[in-house]
């Protein structure tokens, strides 16, 4: 006989260890759960002085959105082969190409082969797995579609991380360019001007009103810079702490919602990103008050849609149609909650909420290109005007100078 450490959960969640000899792991694990236990580990050989490594579950970190997409495809494409699911993930882990993953397939194997569903074992890393995954993964195992279940999972994380894309492809030019812009700003204030700006004071010449702008901002800047730093960051770690708290971030929240032109970007962006998540869910099999928590859970990053979300899923667990639930909240726009009715009058709601996605889509594509075309000649424009300023500032009281010494 062996001795084998074991790691498990009783019922009521409390994490147990110890060890046993049998004469291999699996009577382990059968003994373990005919006790009621959840067998979170079972390895051969005895504990060490801190109760061996079965206890040390590696949590996992943050994986790339489009190496988990390529991950849910690849243990579709398995399982639909007929590949054991402790096999599929097993292999996919130990050739995982992210470091990252790979440790947390492994753990995951390891726990399916204890006993776990997928979607338990998957759940031990929230890091690695958000809640709209689990979702996904448990109704395909509830609902005997884990293969094709996980190839919609593939789908909606290709297709939010082509969104991340396109915002993170149309923000990077002009973050590029005015960072350089600044910098050149910076140069011209702190390091040239103030060389003209004594040039000037020896001639004692009546300066222009440019110049002397543009020559008291350069010694402001250079006088108290470092207030002005040590400020600037108070102020943005004062910033920071006020929108964490509940009535700093709601405000802050309302604020960006309601922004001129980028507000309805937002919008645009949440409302595509709710819908097309409910969609993928809905068709998943997910119930929709469990597709409604997913959501709600999902959106902390903005408190006003979250609210609104936990105002529906209240509405519809009390009876309420969901097109009703969600015009309830005065939130999401009149276009939406018709659709949704015309949705469950007409029994295509997944399918239509997927059109409306669409529609949301549609319209950041749109203003991602309308934005790209315009903000590159506002900012080019902006910035040569105020190098023009500056230069001019610097060249009036020479012109100046100049016909002095001719008189």
């Amino acid at each position: 006989m062996q001795k084998y450490t074991y790691t498990v959960q009783d019922a009521n969640g409390k994490t147990l260890r110890g060890s046993v000899s049998a004469d291999n792991r699996e009577k382990v694990i059968l003994a373990l759960q005919n006790k009621g236990y959840l067998v979170l580990d079972v390895k051969e050989g005895a504990a060490g002085l801190f109760g061996g490594r079965s206890g040390a579950r590696k949590k996992g970190g943050k994986v790339p959105g489009h190496v988990l997409a390529f991950f849910a495809e690849q243990l579709s494409t398995l399982v639909a082969g007929g590949v054991p699911l402790v096999r599929a993930v097993s292999l996919l882990g130990e050739y995982a190409s992210n470091p990252t993953l790979g440790v947390v397939l492994t753990q995951v194997a390891k726990d399916i082969a204890g006993g776990q569903s997928l979607h338990t074992a998957l759940s031990h890393h929230p890091k690695t797995f958000s809640h709209i995954w689990l979702s996904l993964v448990q109704a395909g195992e509830v609902g005997g579609q884990l293969a094709d279940t996980l190839m919609q999972v593939a789908i909606y994380t290709k297709t939010q991380e082509a969104m991340k894309s396109k915002i993170i492809t149309a923000i990077t030019y002009p973050a590029i360019l005015t960072f350089a812009s600044v910098g050149v700003l910076v140069y011209f204030i702190l390091g040239i001007v103030p060389t003209f700006a004594q040039i000037f004071k020896d001639f004692n010449i009546d300066l222009p009103l440019i110049t002397v702008v543009v020559l008291n901002v350069s010694s402001l800047l250079i006088n108290n810079g470092v207030l002005i730093i040590v400020s600037t960051i108070f102020l943005f770690v004062a910033f920071r702490f006020y929108i964490k708290t509940e009535d700093g971030k709601k405000r802050w929240h309302s604020f960006l919602l309601s922004m001129p032109i980028f507000g309805n970007f937002l919008k645009n962006i949440y409302y595509d990103r709710m819908l097309s998540t409910l969609s993928t869910l809905l068709r998943s099999g997910v119930t929709i008050l469990n597709a409604i928590l997913v959501l709600e859970e999902s959106f902390d990053g903005n408190v006003i849609i979250q609210n609104a979300l936990k105002h529906v899923r209240a509405e519809v667990a009390a009876g309420k149609s969901i097109s009703d639930s969600f015009r309830s909240t005065g939130v999401f726009p009149g276009l939406m909650t018709e659709m949704m009715l015309m949705g469950e009058e007409s029994g295509k709601l997944p399918s239509i909420i997927g059109t409306l996605s669409k529609f949301y889509s549609d319209n950041v594509d749109q203003f991602i290109a309308r934005f790209s075309a315009v903000i590159d000649p506002i900012l080019i424009c902006g910035v040569g005007a105020l190098i023009g300023i500056i230069v001019a500032s610097i060249f009036l009281p020479i012109f100046k100078l100049s016909q002095i010494g001719g008189n």
